[in-house]
């Protein structure tokens, strides 16, 4: 339960603690905008294009699954439904935060474009209502910050050097997709959810356009789920 403490505590744990645990997630994560920025320039994206993606959609899953379609040559409605759904987790933790937080209504519209994976790990790892704020604020501030800028200074890169598959720089967004993804798979269920999502993205990959396989790949869940519910 989130308690109420005293000003530079958090149920014994210091607010500067706080502060280097939200700077670290955000300083880590928000690097990888970089990859981003050279991923979407190596899909044909402009670099105006790969920062307002960054500045407006602001999930990485999302825009590497965008771009990542967009690259294979998808539709770019196919490809904008994958990243889509992506997002729609996001929703989720906004039912979360907002009972954590608590937040005025006023600044509750600024806030819910923060909330994605890492600034709802930060903020839920907290013991009180304040340490909670305190975390997602940096966290998300950091992040949005550097992602934004790192995106900008690989869309830039990635011009300048030319072609990016020549440099194998067409794999970043991929890797760094994965890299995002595996720290999230602590429990059997979420690993088998993932493992079904690869086999049939993978599967169904040379036969559909690209984009599609992505969105087959969400049946996962729902299979994992079910069969998980007739195990007595």
């Amino acid at each position: 339960m989130i308690q109420e403490t005293p000003d530079g505590v958090a149920d014994g744990r210091p607010r500067a603690a706080v502060v280097r645990d939200a700077l670290g997630v955000g300083v880590a994560v928000g690097l990888s905008g970089f990859a981003f920025g050279v991923t979407a320039a190596g899909a044909g994206i402009s670099t105006l294009q790969a920062c307002v993606l960054s500045l407006l959609v602001f999930t990485g899953a999302s825009q590497f699954a965008l771009v990542g379609a967009l690259a294979a040559g998808g539709n770019p409605f196919t490809a904008a439904a994958g990243a889509f759904f992506l997002g729609t987790r996001n929703a989720f933790y906004g039912l979360r935060l907002s009972q954590v937080l608590k937040l005025p209504r006023a600044v509750r519209p600024l806030a819910a474009h923060w909330v994605i994976d890492e600034t709802t790990a930060v903020a839920l790892a907290q013991p009180d209502r304040k340490s909670a704020r305190l975390g997602f604020t940096v966290t998300g501030l950091t992040l949005y910050a550097l992602w934004n800028l790192t995106t900008l200074l690989g869309a830039l890169g990635a011009e300048a050097i030319g072609d990016t598959r020549a440099w194998g720089l067409d794999a970043a967004g991929p890797a760094v997709f994965l890299a995002l993804l595996a720290p999230m798979l602590k429990t059997s269920t979420e690993r088998a959810v993932a493992a079904l999502a690869l086999v049939l993205g993978l599967g169904f990959l040379p036969v559909l356009p690209a984009g599609v396989p992505v969105l087959i790949a969400a049946l996962a869940a729902p299979v994992v789920l079910w069969m998980k519910g007739r195990r007595p």
